[in-house]
């Protein structure tokens, strides 16, 4: 138990900036959930949380549409996830995610951030240990009881179970998500996921202060500036909400 999950709640203003980088993202991983699982949002679950996610972003429909719409038309775009794991400052880790269709840009775009921050890229693996791959669903109105007897009822396996002020967190294995959500709906078929995402949740988080706090937040900014760059996760426990 407790694994304190951070829940990280979106700022409601976002520069144009943000925003291009926000839409270019969802375009690029609908498109390839699409391209992989089928257009069809019932019978392909990661393009329907995909959708569904994008949505609650405030990405716009057209944005959605056209993604889709391109493998509906035979457009051939080969995007893949490149993974870089990387050393901040004070026993600081990053997880780096990329969906790419250029590898030499985004292993470009990455070191230049750990150039200009003075930190370090690892070897693969080195920092992944640390981590922990997870599915979270978070939800409110329930209590963990009745979740237990859904996932007992519905022979679904999952990994802990914790409460957030009024948000109940439900952790377990990603090939779980979906069946997890499906049990979960059988209480309440109307109930609406707060949290619905597959992470690297850090085994232990440090704090970092001073100049080592500063380094840090400017290598995540950096980073969220890549054009390439998805995701990051980290072990720091007081960054500052974006």
């Amino acid at each position: 138990m407790g694994r304190a999950y951070e829940v990280r709640k979106a700022s409601i203003q976002k520069t144009g900036a943000a925003k291009a980088k926000l839409y270019s993202m969802y375009a690029r991983e609908i498109y390839q959930a699409a391209k992989t699982g089928g257009v069809e949002l019932e019978s392909n679950s990661v393009l329907k949380r995909l959708v569904e996610r994008a949505h609650k972003e405030q990405v716009p429909n057209d944005i959605i549409k056209r993604a889709i719409d391109k493998v509906n038309s035979g457009v051939d775009e080969a995007y893949q996830t490149v993974r870089y794991e990387l050393f901040g400052p004070s026993g600081s880790t990053l997880i780096v995610e990329c969906l790419t269709d250029n590898v030499n840009r985004s292993v470009s775009a990455v070191r230049a951030v750990v150039n200009k921050c003075h930190i370090k890229m690892g070897a693969i693996g080195s920092v992944l240990y640390m981590y922990e791959n997870l599915a979270i669903l978070g939800v409110k109105g329930l209590d963990e009881e009745q979740v237990m007897d859904a996932f007992i009822e519905h022979d679904v396996d999952f990994k802990d179970i914790e409460k957030q002020d009024d948000l109940l967190l439900i952790y377990g294995d990603p090939q779980d998500l979906y069946s997890m959500k499906e049990a979960i709906h059988t209480i309440d078929p109307k109930l609406t996921f707060e949290v619905d995402e597959i992470t690297w949740l850090a085994k232990e988080k440090v704090t970092l202060t001073g100049e080592d706090l500063e380094t840090f937040e400017k290598a995540i900014q950096l980073l969220d500036e890549c054009e390439d760059v998805n995701h990051v996760y980290h072990n720091v426990a007081n960054e500052k909400e974006n």
